[in-house]
């Protein structure tokens, strides 16, 4: 895990660096100063040697300035390191994220990648800045404070011996037992993540069913348990400080008796004691930060973990050794295909079709029927598990991915517009295409018209989600940004369900006339968009039910049939 994050730190291995090197000058310098205090004491001020305590004192502020700047700039570089560190991690979080097929995106969920690209991540920075600067400056403090103090009197020093093993035992109890409980808590961050993205999301259908007290009480009850948890969390933390102030009070009652007793006796002299004590500050101290390094540490374990399941993630769908970077032809095979999003239940069963290039395939069926199943493994979306499918008379795991890609446009059932203009969302499809270009595709996909009533045009600018548009204007855009790529085959998922028949006529007659020679599969639920088709597909429980034109479909299938009658019927095809 750790050897997984230090690659991350990349450009800030200096800083990383720099920090500790700075904070060891300071630390020397703060182990020097009550060393200088003792001489001060005892041979200027006791003995009234003016030039002495002088040039003692010149010392002591050289030292303090230069400790001074050295601290300042170990936070510097510790800010700077651990700032960076996290800014690398967000960017290798989320380029892996961007390579996931959606297998992966469905084993962590939406809401769980945003909280480690957010909570975790600000964690693992905060421990980082700890790590490198105060885990750094404390053993090293203890140490050396340590070997000053026996140098002095290694009697007094003893004990410090003895409350080093209770306070080690105090924090391994702290920190075996809070872990747990920060694991559970990152992963309810993750469902809290979701329900308020659920509700911002769907923010129109809460308000039209007024059912505001149901989604308050939602996120009331998840965020009450993290609340619980922390309590659970911070009641065992708290323990920390009562067994530092008992170490600390303990050694320094301890030292200024048994000190005393030693400059009766003329075995030690006042400043000394004075140094000693100032070092059983500095290593008592030190524990303490060490102790909140820990904690720090504790809590970032589970951060750490949930970041580390992210980085080393491979994406279910990898391009081959030899990949092929070239697609014949929009021809498209189903060899035996069987798929399932789990592997125990297959929702496309032995699926065999052959696609000649350039045909308008039309393809029907009820909810669950797995249309859009189908169509998802033709870019490799998904992979099949059992059988091949075919691009361009080859299989599509043969294809280096980004190429299979750029020849199949997809516009899906839930329609996503990009917050910035309508140049912008559409030049998703080709980044370099002219005006011209881009006035021709809205004018195939029957968007040019509407564009033009708006103030700015093209220029427009589109809100996150296209929710200032229409659901019909939101897919005629999303059909002129698919056709910009000029793609050898177009898949169009009931993504005309929200335009009238009559422009979603203009819109097939448009393919035909425009682009002949493009693949193009289109499910849809109302027969009138597919009846013109070259085959009509009939899907039935994730097989292939019937396959025809019109004609032949009315004559001989009977859920084509049922269908078809009961949107005559109902006036489903006149709407």
């Amino acid at each position: 895990m750790i050897k997984t994050l230090m690659k991350s730190i990349r450009e800030y291995k200096r800083d990383s660096i720099l920090t500790p090197v700075f904070v060891t000058g300071e630390v020397i310098l703060e182990v020097i100063i009550p060393l200088l205090m003792a001489f001060l004491i005892d041979k200027g001020i006791l003995q009234s040697d003016m030039d002495y305590i002088k040039k003692i004192s010149v010392l002591l502020v050289v030292c303090c300035i230069v400790s001074l700047i050295l601290g300042a700039l170990s936070g510097k570089f510790a800010a700077s390191a651990s700032a960076g560190f996290a800014k690398n991690l967000r960017r290798d979080m989320y380029y892996n994220v961007q390579n996931f097929a959606f297998s992966n995106i469905d084993k962590f969920s939406t809401s769980s990648i945003v909280t480690r690209l957010t909570t975790d991540v600000t964690n693992l920075q905060n421990a980082y800045q700890m790590v490198i600067r105060i885990a750094v400056r404390c053993p090293l403090m203890l140490l050396f404070s340590l070997v000053m103090a026996f140098t002095i009197n290694p009697v007094l020093s003893c004990i410090f011996l003895a409350a080093i093993p209770i306070l080690g035992v105090g924090l391994y109890v702290i920190m075996r037992h809070a872990h747990p409980i920060f694991e559970k808590v990152f992963k309810i961050y993750d469902k809290l993540n979701l329900v308020v993205q659920e509700n911002l999301r769907g923010i129109r259908v809460v308000k039209s069913y007024v059912r505001e007290d149901y989604e308050e009480k939602k996120f009331k009850d998840v965020s009450e348990h993290i609340y619980e948890l922390f309590v659970k969390a911070e009641k065992l933390l708290a323990f920390n400080a009562p067994l530092m102030q008992f170490a600390v009070y303990g050694c320094l009652l301890m030292i200024s008796w048994f000190g005393a007793h030693f400059i009766v006796s003329s075995t030690m002299t006042t400043g000394e004691l004075t140094s000693l004590i100032s070092y059983t500050m500095q290593i008592l101290i030190s524990l303490m930060m060490l102790s909140m390094v820990f904690v720090m540490i504790t809590m970032s374990r589970a951060s750490a973990e949930r970041i580390t399941e992210i980085l080393t993630e491979t994406s279910d769908i990898r391009d081959p050794e030899k990949p092929v970077y070239k697609v014949n032809d929009g021809s498209i095979s189903f060899k035996n295909v069987s798929f399932g999003y789990s592997k125990t239940k297959m929702c496309l069963k032995d699926v065999n079709i052959d696609i000649k290039s350039g045909e308008t395939i039309g393809i029907i069926g009820g909810t669950g029927s797995s249309k859009s199943s189908l169509v998802q493994l033709i870019p490799r979306l998904y992979d099949a598990v059992k059988g091949q499918v075919l691009v361009g008379g080859r299989d599509v795991r043969e294809y280096d991915i980004e190429a299979l890609r750029e020849e199949v446009a997809m516009v899906l059932q839930k329609n996503v517009l990009f917050s910035g203009t309508i140049k912008e969302n559409l030049r998703w499809g080709n980044e370099n295409a002219t005006d011209e270009e881009l006035m021709r595709v809205c004018r195939l996909a029957q968007a040019d018209e509407f564009i033009q009533t708006f103030p700015k045009k093209y220029d427009t600018y589109i809100e996150q989600g296209g929710t200032n548009v229409s659901g019909g204007q939101r897919q005629r855009l999303c059909i002129a940004r698919a056709l910009l790529k000029k793609p050898k085959i177009l898949i169009l998922d009931d993504s005309t369900s929200a335009v009238d028949t009559k422009t979603d006529a203009s819109i097939r007659r448009a393919f035909r006339e425009e682009i002949p020679d493009t693949t193009k599969i289109i499910i849809a639920q109302r027969v009138s968009s597919v009846e013109d088709a070259d085959r009509i597909i009939v899907m039935d429980n994730g097989c292939i039910n019937a396959i025809g034109t019109h004609e032949e479909l009315l004559k001989s299938n009977a859920i084509y049939k049922e269908v078809y009658e009961s949107q005559v019927k109902g006036g489903g095809l006149g709407e």
